[in-house]
């Protein structure tokens, strides 16, 4: 079985997607002339629009839900994974991914919120509406929605489950061995996974506002205290910080691991992590109440930046100071190429960067990474279930019944348990064909409709120019030439009628 799965994996991670992501996240950079560096100061002066209502959620907190999805393990463990097998120079493909992708990300969202609908009480949107009412293609929007709720539904939750369970592990140790229907696990691990399971249920019966609720807290509040510690670190070794940049962009090019695994696991670590052109993130962007579609696809830009450029350098730096990691190559299979710790360390968990923050704080800096590792992965579970419901949602209007939402909720629930037991590495490649046939369909989808009809493009010039204008700032599909964003022409009628 974990032989199909490494074969499925190398069709979808073809070089083919690694190149598909970094060229649609430079087509748009160019062709937003670097909206993502133009406009960095109102992406942060958005991220506090106090907008929100009861079928909406307000921008910081589509932010939250988003992040919670972006921070989680990729930030951790894949950032670990990205140096263990592709060496420091992964990191600067990191980099280049999420720069690029921050256009990507703003493409996205904008489509997210231009085509989302009003549905039971609450926002949605997503890829799966803006390829039915956006390209006209209902079977591509259905592909998208069915890889989207396997992947979200099966595939992604137990890539954080696992991270969670070898943390703890690495923290408590095993305790006693309990045989299950997975074999032998320890106590600790399955007090962890209780836990998760009992509060995944009670938040994920609650709809989006209480995943809202609970993410706009967590999310900042965990992110901010790791980023706290990195900097620490940074401080005590600060004459060491020139040399450890020097290392990962040196590397980028003449890599240690192979100039092509260190661009592979550079850009497949950075989508995981980042999610931008995934057609994940468009899914809270939609949920989000605003004045215009372009300020909340600004919004999700951002997320991008905090996600790799402040989170994922943050543990990278970590790792390198405290030179806890190793590099495994690719031929012949495990061999070290650098081994600094203990050859037994799983190269696809987070043991190098609780490693690193024990070097420095002992105990409790792997302790905090443990609890981390917990919120992170909890938060992005969250946002899984959110992503599989709205999917859910939208092929109701094919085949109706409330029994497939609780399938999902009974499967993420399952697959968490699933993947606290196995094995990283076969759970890492689970989540990476996950990841990889969202990718595909969605990057796809958003080059196809720029050449159809621009509309993410006619929604930035449009916001623009009502900037520079002043006034109350209102978006009108119709005058953009944007046919099908009904949400929009309604709004826009109803608050005429108001004004009258």
């Amino acid at each position: 079985m974990e032989a199909f799965v490494s074969a499925v994996n190398d069709v979808v991670w073809s070089n083919a997607l690694i190149y598909l992501c970094l060229g649609a996240g430079l087509f748009y950079s160019v062709l937003t002339r670097f909206a993502q560096v133009r406009h960095f100061k109102e992406m942060c002066k958005l991220l506090f629009s106090p907008n929100t209502s009861e079928k909406g959620i307000s921008s910081f907190q589509a932010l939250a839900v988003s992040l919670s999805g972006r921070v989680g393990v990729g930030n951790i463990a894949g950032v670990a994974a990205a140096i263990g097998f592709g060496g420091p120079g992964a990191i600067f493909w990191m980099w280049v991914v999420a720069f690029l992708g921050a256009s990507t990300a703003y493409a996205e969202s904008t489509l997210g919120q231009i085509y989302k609908l009003e549905e039971d009480g609450q926002y949605r949107g997503g890829p799966a509406y803006y390829f039915d009412r956006c390209l006209g293609q209902k079977w591509l929007a259905v592909l998208f929605a069915v890889s989207a709720i396997i992947a979200c539904g099966v595939f992604l939750p137990g890539v954080q489950a696992n991270a969670v369970g070898n943390a703890f592990t690495q923290v408590f140790g095993d305790g006693t061995m309990v045989s299950t229907t997975f074999g032998d696990v320890g106590s600790f691990k399955l007090v962890a996974l209780a836990i998760i399971l009992i509060v995944l249920a009670f938040i994920i019966f609650g709809g989006i506002k209480r995943i809202a609720n609970f993410t706009q807290i967590v999310v900042p509040f965990m992110a901010l205290g790791y980023i706290v510690l990195a900097l620490i670190i940074v401080f005590l070794n600060i004459d060491k910080v020139p040399g450890i940049f020097s290392l990962i962009i040196g590397d980028a090019f003449t890599a240690q691991a192979g100039f092509g695994a260190a661009i592979a696991w550079g850009v497949k670590r950075g989508i995981y992590s980042n999610e931008a052109g995934q057609g994940t993130g468009p899914h809270a962007a939609a949920a989000a109440e605003v004045d215009h579609p372009a300020q909340q696809g600004l919004v999700q830009a951002f997320s991008v930046y905090v996600d790799t450029l402040f989170v994922c350098t943050a543990t990278a730096l970590m790792i390198l100071i405290t030179q806890q990691y190793n590099i495994v190559g690719e031929l012949p299979a495990g061999q070290f190429i650098i081994q600094n710790v203990d050859a037994a360390t799983e190269v696809g968990s987070a043991a190098f960067t609780q490693m690193a923050l024990f070097s420095v704080f002992g105990s409790f800096g792997e302790a905090f990474v443990g609890i981390a590792l917990f919120f992170f992965a909890f938060t992005t579970i969250l946002a899984y279930y959110f992503i599989a419901e709205t999917n859910i949602a939208y092929l109701n209007r094919y085949f109706k019944g409330s029994i497939p939402l609780v399938v999902v909720k009974l499967m993420i629930m399952f697959m968490v348990a699933y993947g606290m037991v196995n094995s990283s590495g076969y759970i890492w490649t689970i989540g990476d064909i996950g990841v990889g046939l969202m990718a595909w369909i969605n990057i796809l989808g958003i080059l196809a409709i720029f050449f159809v009809a621009k509309p993410a493009l006619s929604c930035l010039s449009d916001y623009e120019e009502q900037k520079k204008k002043g006034g109350k700032i209102i978006f009108d599909p119709v005058k953009l030439g944007i046919k099908n964003a009904t949400f929009w022409e309604k709004r826009l009628e109803k608050q005429s009628k108001d004004a009258e």
